[in-house]
């Protein structure tokens, strides 16, 4: 397979399929998958259960071999010493040694990516602070909550600073404040030009974080593109403005209908219900430390 210089990922043809046991007959996990995603680039596997999402990565991951095709991580091959020591990854439902406190897990897994010394404990300090976890890091992981779980995770895939992180349903079972958390670190991490690839069942946030997705079902690519393409209404445009609330929306239209616009729709501009329950929380904090 050739390599785009800029690609982190590239597939061609990735496929899955399970013998079913005692019958002649085969399970598809996936069909033949083709991707290429961008170095610095957050790429949203989007699918309901048993699509093929979960597959997908750990195919990417070299968790388990393809039926068919291949992959490159970084022009490596997928699955290879050399493609895993670029990846971070966050299993939907890691399993963490309850009787560890957050920093010795993280110390667990830094001399497992061989590291070690003054220069292990100053990244567990400075990854115990990006989580927001530095008060807590001392805490045994069986007192965790499942976001205090999924934030030390998330530590855990950065330990060794890769280039590309793997992490399925990162928000799964994390209250909105926790997964807003996440959303912005994600957003971060892209900036610091990590690549990212992620499934998750809000939608929301992947239109919030995602470049581009693909939109799998039943192990088949239903579609792939950036979301500013997929998500565009041709034919449509969209007026937003600041102005007083003197104006009735009715003159508002009747002008732009005057102008040859049809189909107006003249409304006033409406927050996500998560955006206004961050906010409610945000002030109520605020008021109580005022």
């Amino acid at each position: 397979m050739t390599d785009h210089p800029n690609s982190a990922v590239r597939a061609k043809g990735l496929s899955k399929k399970y013998k079913l046991e005692w019958t002649r007959r085969s399970l598809i996990a996936l069909e033949p998958l083709d991707l290429n995603i961008q170095e610095g680039s957050v790429f949203g596997l989007l699918g309901p259960n048993g699509s093929g999402k979960s597959t997908t990565m750990k195919l990417l991951l070299g968790l388990i071999k393809p039926t068919e095709g291949e992959a490159h991580i970084f022009g490596y091959p997928a699955g290879s010493m050399a493609a895993r020591k670029t990846i971070g990854f966050l299993p939907e439902n890691p399993y963490f040694p309850h009787y560890l406190t957050g920093a010795e897990f993280l110390n667990y897994c830094g001399r497992l990516c061989g590291l070690s010394g003054s220069d292990l404990k100053k990244k567990i300090d400075q990854l115990l602070e990006r989580v927001s976890m530095t008060e807590a890091g001392h805490r045994r992981l069986k007192t965790y909550s499942k976001g205090m779980l999924q934030r030390i995770g998330l530590a855990q895939a950065l330990i060794h600073d890769p280039k590309l992180l793997i992490l399925d349903e990162p928000t799964s079972g994390v209250d909105p404040q926790g997964s807003r958390f996440i959303r912005d670190l994600m957003i971060d991490l892209k900036s610091e030009g990590r690549t990212i690839i992620f499934s998750s069942h809000l939608l929301e946030q992947v239109e919030a974080v995602s470049d581009e997705v693909v939109i799998l079902d039943r192990g088949r690519k239903l579609e792939e593109g950036p979301l500013s393409d997929l998500l565009t209404l041709p034919g449509k445009i969209e007026i937003e403005a600041a102005g007083s609330e003197a104006v009735p929306l009715e003159e508002i239209q009747k002008v732009l209908e005057k102008e040859g616009m049809k189909d107006v729709v003249v409304r006033h501009p409406r927050i996500s219900l998560e955006e206004y329950f961050i906010r409610k929380v945000k002030n109520e904090k605020k008021a109580k430390k005022g």
